[in-house]
């Protein structure tokens, strides 16, 4: 059987943490911070752990991610 290829876009925005849990970049922040309060700027700073639904929807992506 032929190996599994990862998913390109997953790979470049995902990280699996030691415990299994996905990592992600906060969303809302790519373009029209003028009109976003300061306070959504600061919350979104950093990264975000997934929720457990969307964590399975991104393994299937990624099947040789620990």
């Amino acid at each position: 059987m032929p190996k599994m290829k990862t998913k390109s876009a997953a790979k470049k925005r995902f990280k699996v943490t030691a415990t299994g849990k996905i990592k992600s970049a906060q969303a809302g922040k790519r373009h029209g911070m003028i009109k976003r309060t300061t306070k959504f700027i600061r919350d979104a700073r950093g990264t975000m752990v997934l929720s457990e639904p969307d964590t399975k929807i991104v393994k299937t992506y990624m099947p040789y991610a620990r």
